[in-house]
Parts: structure tokens; sequence; C-alpha cells
């Protein structure tokens, strides 16, 4: 490696210390002003994207884009489209705003983790259970797994006919590389308090108990996710079972399975919604906002998607690499 990609590598390095020390000098000062571009504390904009004729309230409208990961990321260096405090924090917000009357939830998404999912589906539950707002659920051109954990609570799901949905179910994976290291003359030295302290272990062979104990968590996960559908849809868990053996479906497929309501774009969710409702409601939607802090985040990343060395140093500094429980339709 070049000597100036080494001296781009510390530059990086340097600047991740640098930017977290920054981001909690200045929490305070961007969570009392909207100077930097954040409105009222928030981080992001309202936008009114379609004016309505009734103007006593509004309904608003919110993107769920990307795997369904918490990586702990914040506005300064946010390197997915995914940000799920903030999403969290704009399901809350919406629910709690006296003026907002409906949500619409636009989401495209393969799905993600288990913990993840079951955030996102408790403040959608409770922005309708807790502050009476209909929730409609607008599928793109994906929502599986998660992506349909998520919606199955909604007062109405609409999807195109040639949305990826489904692949209802649970999956863990991890790579064994036991046998490669042992060609290569590779030796691991475990130091555990327990025989499953290292489960999953990429460098042993999984034992009939290891898969035991992790089948047990999946079988959890997987009754979690059959009961969220029954009770969202209105279905019988066994015929909920019978569909959710981990295919997908499309948009017009889930709507003969009773998956989803009916077959639509977003702008007729957005009708549905106002019929629900009775009212022409103007939508807003809830932008990421481009003050200081998400400028900054998108030179970054810039820098890092330049250099194949930096993106990869980003990954191994950020990402949790643990095998976890995810919602999450792979191909």
């Amino acid at each position: 490696m070049s000597r100036k990609r080494w001296l781009a590598l510390i530059a990086v390095a340097m600047l991740l210390v640098a930017s977290a020390a920054i981001n909690v000098a200045t929490a305070t000062i961007f969570s009392e002003s909207s100077a930097w571009g954040i409105p009222g504390g928030n981080q992001w904009d309202e936008t009114i994207v379609e004016r309505g004729e009734d103007g006593s309230g509004f309904i608003a409208l919110l993107d769920v884009n990307g795997v369904l990961q918490d990586n702990g990321e914040t506005g300064w260096l946010q390197t997915s489209s995914y940000n799920h405090r903030l999403l969290l924090s704009q399901l809350e917000h919406a629910a709690k705003d006296p003026a907002v009357e409906g949500i619409v939830l636009r989401v495209n998404t393969p799905g993600g983790g288990v913990v993840e999912s079951a955030e996102i589906h408790q403040k959608i539950i409770e922005a309708q259970e807790e502050y009476g707002k209909p929730v409609f659920v607008s599928m793109g051109s994906m929502a599986a797994s998660g992506g349909y954990y998520i919606a199955a609570p909604a007062t109405q799901i609409i999807a195109s006919p040639q949305t990826i949905t489904g692949s209802i179910g649970v999956i863990m994976e991890s790579i064994n590389v036991a046998e490669l290291a042992e060609n290569y003359g590779v030796k691991v030295n475990t130091i555990k308090s327990g025989p499953y302290k290292d489960i999953m272990s990429a460098t042993r062979e999984m034992t009939e108990e290891d898969r035991a104990i992790l089948q047990a968590l999946i079988d959890e996960s997987y009754d979690e996710f059959v009961s969220v559908i029954a009770n969202g849809r209105g279905m019988a868990e066994e015929e909920v079972r019978r569909l959710a053996d981990g295919r997908i479906y499309s948009g017009a497929q889930a709507l003969e399975l009773n998956l989803v309501d009916q077959l639509g774009s977003l702008d007729d969710t957005i009708v549905a919604i106002k019929d629900y409702l009775g009212a022409d409601y103007s939508v807003v939607q809830y932008e990421t906002s481009l003050g200081f802090p998400q400028l900054f985040s998108m030179s970054v990343n810039k820098m890092l998607s330049s250099e194949d060395e930096l993106a990869g140093l980003h990954r191994l500094l950020t990402e949790h690499r643990a095998p976890t429980l995810k919602y999450l339709y792979t191909n």
C-alpha cells in the first residue's frame, strides 16, 4: 500500500476519534438550536409534499429504507441510508404531535435485526393504541422479513404487485474456517468459562448441543414473528405458520394470502389514509436535515468510499461482527 494511502488511513482514524469528541461537546448546542439546520432540536425537516384542503391537521410521511440495523452511528458519521434511532424518534414525534392525524410508512427494506424490528413494531403499536393515530404502510420494491414484521400491525398495508415481501422467518449465520485454518497450520487458543462460551465460533465445528441451543433461540423469535402477524392481520396462527416457511411472495400473491390489504402505489396509500380519516389533510414528509453535521457526514462518506482500505477500516471500527438473530431476507 502506498505512502499516500497509509497517511489517509491515519487521517481517517484521527478523524473518527476527533469527531466523536466533537459530537459530545456540541450535542447540547445542536439539541437547543436550529441554527445548524436542525429545527426544533430534531434531526429532520418537515416538508410539505402534498397540500390538502383541510388545514386542521396533516399526515406524516416517513421513509424506512435499508437494512434495519442499529449500528450506533450518529449524524456525524452516518454511512448507511437507514438510521434506526432517527426512525424511532420520528415515529414517537409523529405519534405525540397533536397536529398529526395519521402516519404513512414507506417501507423498502429486506428486514434486519430482531431487536430493531421489535422496537419499530412497538412504536407503531403505541402510535395506534396510545395516541389513536392510524398507520398505513406503503410497500416499495421490497418489504421482506423484518420489513413485513414492522408492517404487520399497520391499519392497512398497500403493496405494489411487484413488491417482494414475505420471507417470514428467522436466520442466524456464521462462517466456519476451522478446516481451512488447519490446512494452513493456524492454531487458535481459546480460554473460556464454560463449554458454550464460544458458541458459533468460526474456528471450531458446531456440536449438536450448540445447534440445539441456537435452534431454541430461533424458534422463540419465530414464534414471536408468527404471533405478531396473527395479531396484526387477524389470522389464525396455523394459517400464518403455513405461509411462514421463509419463502418470498409478490405483492399480488400477498394480497391473495391476506398478507396485504390492497395493491397500489405510495400515492394510492395517501389517498387511502385520507379516505380513512375523512379529510383532505396535507402530507408532510420527515426528511433528514442537511445541516452542518449531515454535510460533514457526507464528506466523510465520500472520503471513505474513495479508497477500499479506508472503507474497510471504517467497517472494522464500526460494525459488530458477532452472529445475531435476524428477520432478514438474503439472496
